[in-house]
């Protein structure tokens, strides 16, 4: 039986924007000749636009939406609060399709799937979106500046703590280099003009933090002070909490505000207004290895384990997924095998992979494929202690002298050659920082002991965080 095809129909056409479609493309196409390309060192992850009346915050918008024009992002996660509807779970689209003037755009149906989750009340749920406006203001700005793209349309109401921290989770869990997550939020609610700009920026101060509790703190106090007429300092406080939850599991990327604006500034009404603003968040999808917590260290030393353990019990590996939205993210790895405090086995691996899947495939190469040892064996595993090394992304360096021994471990590539030391060499050995590159230019890269001062010779340089067995 074919599927039937669920599309919904744009409910603010005509009011929030034009519903005649060449009208709808000259206004946005009006308001990004007029936003500014800002030139980002790295690709936006999180960004943060207003939703209302395109004649009001199209402009705030536009300047968000410049930023990504053309780029190649796939996966849309569309996060937004409720207006018209009170609930505790998290409500995903369960269309197949949504429709603006300009055209319809695909729900991303298997990344729904791998969010559904009854238990943690993360549910597919139509109803609060038929009569939203929020998701669908920014859906007409995305037809504009991308091409072939799916979304993944989430509304929340007053979701529980728990329901914050599983769905921040579960965006992490899913988050690659063509996935963008939107967070739609207005800013201050009707006071005067000048109150407005005041509490605003202190709003869009608080969110550029990037941290969950400074910013709750901070707009909690914000509307504690009972400012005249300010309803609210922003109508999606849930869906920005949400953002930065995942911001922090993500290891915390740098922000950008892009453009602020208030509806004063459009309409000339500075009675009463409505604040706007666009921002981003943009870093490399790397974790900042120093905020990896105890449980995640506890679970990945699990996995190595339990995967050696599988191995020679078992002779196949047991998948399943980690419970640590950390270990979901991609690093190199290297994991190091100790009997009785002797080296019995370290490979790495330097091309990120998902952590819980890198983690199975290392332990096993230093296990079985160091061509230092023999394999190791079952009646020895008792007695090996792991260690894991979970890596930041190489940066390459111009100058050896800026490298800093116990810090810093270093990759020489050079003559079609390639050799790694970890940080932890230079502490175990003590060599000065000249020994240390020697060894490594000529027992790990196969090159002559001064390589490194070779201009054809490329050199690298990573941190570590590093855990063990006890």
């Amino acid at each position: 039986m074919e599927k039937k095809l669920i599309i919904r129909k744009p409910a603010v056409a005509g009011l929030f924007y034009p519903k005649e479609k060449d009208v709808l493309l000259e206004k946005i196409d009006y308001f990004l000749t007029k936003a500014k390309k800002i030139d980002l060192p790295y690709s936006l992850r999180i960004l943060i636009v207003p939703h209302a009346g395109i004649d009001y915050s199209g402009q705030v918008a536009a300047f968000g939406f410049k930023q990504i024009q053309e780029k190649n992002y796939k996966k849309i996660i569309l996060l937004g609060v409720s207006h018209h509807f009170y609930f505790d779970h998290a409500a995903i689209s369960a269309s197949s399709f949504w429709e603006t003037p300009l055209g319809k755009v695909k729900i991303d149906e298997d990344l729904r799937q791998k969010f559904f989750d009854k238990k943690e009340k993360i549910i597919i749920d139509e109803n609060p979106h038929l009569l939203e406006h929020d998701l669908e203001m920014e859906l007409i700005f995305l037809q504009r500046v991308l091409k072939d793209f799916k979304i993944l349309p989430i509304l929340v109401s007053h979701p529980s703590e728990e329901l914050v921290k599983n769905l921040a989770k579960k965006i992490a869990q899913n988050f690659d280099e063509e996935t963008l997550l939107i967070a739609s939020t207005d800013l201050s609610h009707y006071p005067p003009y000048q109150i407005a700009n005041q509490v605003d920026k202190a709003t869009i101060d608080a969110i550029l933090t990037g941290k969950r509790r400074e910013f709750e703190e901070k707009i909690k106090a914000l509307e504690k002070k009972n400012l005249p007429d300010l309803d609210t300092a922003l109508c999606g406080y849930e869906a920005i909490k949400i953002a930065l939850v995942f911001n922090e599991l993500m290891g915390g990327f740098a922000s950008r505000l892009f453009f602020y604006q208030n509806s004063g500034d459009t309409s000339g009404n500075l009675a009463a207004v409505v604040g706007y603003a666009s921002i981003g968040f943009h870093g490399e999808l790397t974790h900042n290895w120093l905020s990896f917590d105890n449980n995640a260290k506890k679970e990945a030393l699990y996995i190595a384990r339990k995967t050696l353990v599988d191995y020679f019990e078992k002779n196949k590996i047991t998948p399943f997924l980690p419970k640590s939205s950390y270990l979901f993210q991609k690093a190199g790895v290297f994991v190091t095998l100790r009997k009785n405090g002797n080296l019995r086995g370290c490979i790495g691996e330097l091309k990120p992979k998902p952590l819980y899947v890198q983690l199975k495939e290392v332990v096993l190469k230093s296990a079985f494929f160091d061509p230092r040892f023999s394999p190791l064996t079952k009646e020895e595993l008792p007695e090996i202690k792991i260690e894991i090394s979970i890596l930041s992304s190489p940066k390459k360096i111009t100058d050896w002298k800026k490298i800093k021994l116990g810090q810093h471990g270093v990759v020489i590539e050079g003559y079609e050659k390639k050799g790694v030391f970890l940080p932890q060499v230079a502490q175990e050995t003590g060599w000065s920082l000249e020994e240390f590159l020697s060894h490594l230019c000529v027992e790990k890269t196969g090159l002559s002991p001064d390589c490194y001062r070779d201009p054809n010779v490329s050199l690298f340089v990573f941190e570590v965080i590093s855990f063990a067995e006890k």
